[in-house]
């Protein structure tokens, strides 16, 4: 748990540095990223960190795709700013590590999740200022994740983590997204309740290929490990 925190805390004070510095300096924040994250990764077991690597390359092609090309949501600069690629292996970390801690107890961290996530997506179309469709049918998505997902505390933790980075990023203006997914008619929240959703298909894609790269690494992984549920 303390790794997750301090990933928390790390991305906390990235994020409201990065609304204070222009393009220019944000490589350094970049940089400071890619440091945050070896750090990160050093003691934790080889599938974490092949599965952290799968995030952050999926991860960031879909930024480029998201952000950049279909603009449903735009940085602050409007670019890809350098820190995003790997604090998306932090995010990715810090939720295994809160499955992790609560793995004695995984239900209830995934029933937390479940009811979080519901609240917010019915929240989005009913009383929240702005009206979030969108949101709704990701929060919808990712409650069948949790419910039925081959790893559902995995999401969960990672839910956790996600929720709150949305929050405190769109509210600090290091991002923001747009109220209407472009090219369709469906509202969208800021941010969305469902965002998480798309966090969960990087994590299933990780869990998919990180026992091929193990493999060319000539590392065998447990099936714990895959799974997230061992020690860190």
């Amino acid at each position: 748990m303390r790794r997750a925190l301090a990933i928390l805390a790390f991305l906390a004070v990235l994020l409201a540095v990065d609304t204070q510095v222009d393009a220019r300096l944000q490589l350094v924040l970049g940089g400071c990223a890619w440091v945050a994250l070896w750090l990160a990764c050093r003691g934790v077991p080889p599938v974490l960190r092949a599965q952290a690597l799968v995030v952050v390359v999926v991860a960031t092609c879909a930024e480029f795709v998201g952000s950049i090309v279909w603009g449903v949501y735009t940085y602050r600069l409007e670019n890809l700013p350098s820190f995003v690629p790997p604090a998306h292996g932090l995010v990715y970390l810090a939720g295994t590590a809160i499955a992790g801690w609560a793995a004695p107890r995984r239900k209830v961290l995934v029933a937390v999740a479940l009811v979080l996530v519901l609240a917010w997506g019915i929240a989005g179309v009913t009383v929240l200022p702005r009206e979030d469709a969108g949101g709704a049918i990701g929060a919808a998505l990712l409650s069948v994740y949790l419910v039925r997902g081959r790893a559902p505390h995995i999401y969960a933790g990672v839910f956790l983590v996600v929720a709150w980075l949305e929050l405190y990023g769109t509210a600090i203006g290091t991002w923001q997204w747009a109220p209407v997914i472009p090219g369709t008619e469906v509202s969208n929240g800021n941010p969305p309740s469902g965002v998480a959703s798309g966090y969960v298909w990087f994590d299933i894609v990780a869990l998919a290929l990180a026992p091929w790269l193990l493999a060319a690494w000539g590392r065998r992984p447990s099936s714990r490990l895959l799974l997230g549920v061992g020690r860190e």
